[in-house]
């Protein structure tokens, strides 16, 4: 297995958060301006992403090296205010919750310009082999995220 990305940093607190800013394209909203809902469950995959990056892993390598995936199994969304054409959004992402087969990642949308905050949610993820079966994290790529909080079993 070639070597990881790079040594996991350490939280400054149990549930470090991860940002990742995003730009509201006009593709993505609606006749008003307004940023179309199902974007949101986009753009909190954009912050799991850079979330994953910044522990120390890239997702697509975690794939390929352990033949795995981690599928949503529940998503939830809840919308505080809308966003607009053109606002530059911020992804606050963490853990919130480590099994040995699942992992809870939270969400914050933020504007930018004001730091209203515009939709709170999380995803739960289930780790599945290439069959679909669900398995354990892998211990190579586990610690990148268990630091973050408290494992449970």
């Amino acid at each position: 297995m070639p070597p990881l990305q790079q040594v996991p940093p350490e939280p400054s607190s149990p549930c470090e958060w991860i940002d990742t800013e995003v730009r509201v394209r006009y593709a993505e909203t609606d006749q008003m301006g307004i940023a179309y809902y199902a974007n949101y469950l986009v753009w909190f995959e954009v912050g799991r992403g850079e979330f994953c990056r910044q522990r120390g892993f890239v997702y697509r390598d975690f794939e390929k090296e352990n033949e795995a995936h981690l599928a949503v199994a529940e998503a939830q969304c809840r919308y505080h205010s809308s966003a607009h054409y053109d606002d530059v959004l911020i992804i606050r992402t963490r853990i919130q919750e480590f099994r040995k087969r699942t992992v809870r990642f939270e969400y914050e949308v933020l504007r930018k310009d004001d730091d209203a905050l515009i939709a709170t949610g999380w995803t739960l993820h289930v780790i599945l082999d290439k069959k679909g079966k669900m398995k354990s994290f892998p211990p190579d790529y586990a610690h990148f995220l268990k630091s973050e909080v408290t494992q449970k079993a």
